[in-house]
This record gives structure tokens, sequence and C-alpha cells, in this order.
């Protein structure tokens, strides 16, 4: 890991551009290395088995550290934070956290979106207090309906009920813009694909498709296992009409469908769907998210080597104009696009230095969050 460069102290005037021009908009926070599923393209039993060793508690950024780190990553440009793990639900009291979140602005004044990534196992029991403490949107990870398939996939008996309870427990509470999103593996659950989007269209639940991606080193990844997305799209519209869409928000990720109505026009009673082509169709060019790990080590891309500590400049006395000077530092030099170089066929090789003559190893999923 790398030691965050302070060697000078610039107060943010305008919003950080990294060596391709992109803006930072989006900070993903990782609160936990738990997670209480297996699932083999993230956690696989294999690894992270019942010996296997979490970090302790000392070492995880205090729910006071994350939030000081969120305030100056807002005055920098960021207007939105995910919080993940790990499963996020499983840190203890993170509906304090997500109240100090919720009362941050930005220089304008504006209220962050403060969204949350779960796995939807305590949400049923949890959804009316991360309302009450400000949490603005939701994202369930959920793989098939099937509940032989979906308890195989989390590998550790779990029944999708509980799941589909926990998403009607979020919508009773208030939250109305619920999204789901279904990691495809074409021997796993491709058979999923229609009966995931017949149950989610015209509930008002987004539903997105998301392509196996090759993060970390412990999640077997294999190319013959990856469902292109127009691919499942050319599936979506054997049964449904579908219209493309417009983003949402600069840097959007996924591509948007909408269910069609008799004339064609979309139908916003029906909702839409998703496509995230985190494989064959690289968005690098694009992005603006910075991740945080459960130990305040900053990171630029998903599929990174290497992250920049912060936790040592929050715990050392540093002051806000010296981090808030390390993390424009770090932004600035950003010239991360392992995805394009990966398209190109070059990937990790491309991305290594050229004095690196070994295939470096990938931080996982688990530790920085999706």
């Amino acid at each position: 890991m790398n030691a965050c460069p302070t060697s000078s102290v610039v107060l943010p005037s305008a919003a950080l551009l990294d060596t391709r021009e992109r803006a930072l908009r989006d900070l993903r926070i990782s609160v936990t290395d738990r997670c209480n599923f297996r699932c083999s393209y993230c956690m696989p039993k294999e690894v992270f088995g019942k010996d296997y060793a979490y970090l302790p508690r000392s070492a995880l950024l205090h729910f006071e550290e994350i939030t000081r780190l969120a305030r100056l990553f807002a005055t920098h440009g960021v207007g939105k934070i995910r919080l993940t793990g790990g499963e996020p639900l499983l840190r203890k009291g993170l509906e304090q956290l997500i109240a100090q979140l919720a009362a941050l602005r930005t220089p304008a004044g504006a209220a962050l979106e403060v969204t949350l990534t779960t796995n939807g196992s305590l949400l049923q029991r949890k959804a009316a207090m991360l309302k009450e403490a400000g949490l603005s949107r939701l994202t369930v990870s959920l793989d098939s309906l099937d509940d032989a398939t979906f308890r195989r996939m989390n590998d550790v008996d779990f029944p999708v009920a509980q799941v589909l309870d926990g998403i009607a427990a979020a919508r009773s509470a208030g939250f109305e813009r619920i999204k789901v999103n279904m990691v495809v593996k074409r021997s796993t659950n491709l058979d999923d694909v229609l009966p995931m989007a017949e149950h989610f269209r015209g509930t008002g639940v987004t539903l997105r498709f998301i392509e196996y991606m090759d993060v970390g080193a412990t999640n077997g990844w294999c190319m013959d296992e990856v469902v292109p997305s127009a691919e499942v799209i050319a599936r979506l519209q054997q049964r449904f009409a579908l219209t493309p869409l417009e983003p949402t928000a600069p840097g959007e990720t996924a591509q948007r469908w909408g269910y069609a109505n008799a004339h064609g026009a979309h139908d916003p009673a029906l909702g839409e769907v998703g496509v995230i082509s985190s494989v064959t169709r690289a968005f690098c060019g694009s992005c603006n998210r910075a991740r945080l790990s459960t130990e305040g080590q900053l990171y630029l891309c998903l599929f990174a080597h290497q992250g920049w500590d912060l936790r040592r400049l929050l715990r050392d006395g540093s002051s806000d104009a010296e981090i808030s000077a390390a993390i424009a530092r770090v932004w600035g030099q950003r010239q991360d696009r392992y995805s394009e170089l990966r398209s190109q066929g070059l990937g990790d090789a491309a991305a290594a230095p050229a004095t690196t003559s070994v295939q470096r190893r990938r931080i996982e999923m688990s530790y920085i969050g999706g």
C-alpha cells in the first residue's frame, strides 16, 4: 500500500480531474470485510472458510473517520456515497453512520446521495431503520429466483424468500428507487434471466444484469462463463418490447432499456431494466468513482493493484487541508483504464509499469466493494 503524498497543502477550488479529465463524483465505501454469503464470484468458501482471518476491529475506520473523509471528498465534487462490504448490514450500528453521512452537504449546499448495496439477508429487519437514518436508495444483489439455484450460489443455504421479504420490507419502509443486481454466469443462472425480468417488471424495482467480472484472484473467473450484455438483451427481447433509454447521470455504468407500450414508447409504469457490460464494453473513459476500503485504503479502480493509505493520515493527526491535498494529488495522477486494456487484449501486462515483469495480484472485490 502506498502512503498518500502530502508535500504541499492545496485546498479544493474546483472539481478534481485526473490525467484523462475524469471528474471525481462517486465514492464507494466498504464498511466491513465480512459477509454471511459465500458467493463463488466474490467470496468463495474454499478461500474464505471458517478459519479465514478477517481484519481486527481496530483496523477498521471508525464512523467518525469515514464521515470526515466523506466530507472532504464532497469538497472535491463527490455527490454520491455508496456503502458496501462485504455485507454492510453486518456492521454494527450502521444506521448511525448513515445519519452522519446524510447530514453532510456539498459546497453548493446540496445533500449527498447516500446509497447502500446489500445481499438482502438482513434487510427485512433493518429496512425501516435505514430509511429513518436518511438512506437515499438501496441496491439488492439477487442472482436467481429459483430457490435451489440461489442457495447453491450463496453457498450457505440461504433461502431466496427471505431476500424477497427484505425487498418488500424496504418498499414498505418508503424506499422508492430500489435496484436489484443479478450477476449472470452462463452455466449457473442464465435460464433465470427471463423469470427475474417477469417478476420485477411493473413493480417499481429496477433490475440490472451484470456481466461476470474478473475481479481479484480467488473467484476462478473464466471468459466462457461471461454472458455478454447483448445476449441478455436479445433474450429479453424475445419476450418483451424494449426501447433504449438515455443515461440518468454522467458516468452511469448501466445501459438502460425501458419496457415499451404498444406504440413502442417507454411505459414508465412497466419500468426498466439495465445491463452493466463490465467485460465486453469498457466504460473506463467516463469512470468517476473512487473506492475506500474497510481499513482506509483509497483505490482508484475496481481492478486495482494498490491503494493509498488515508487511515494513517487520519490517525497521525493530519489536518483537513493536508488530507484534502492528498486526495487531490492521488486523483490528479490517476490513469486507470484496466477494462479498456483488457478489451484490447493487453490486460495486466499493459497496466503494469515497465519494470514489472510478473502479473500483479489484484485486490479482492470483497475488500473494496463492487
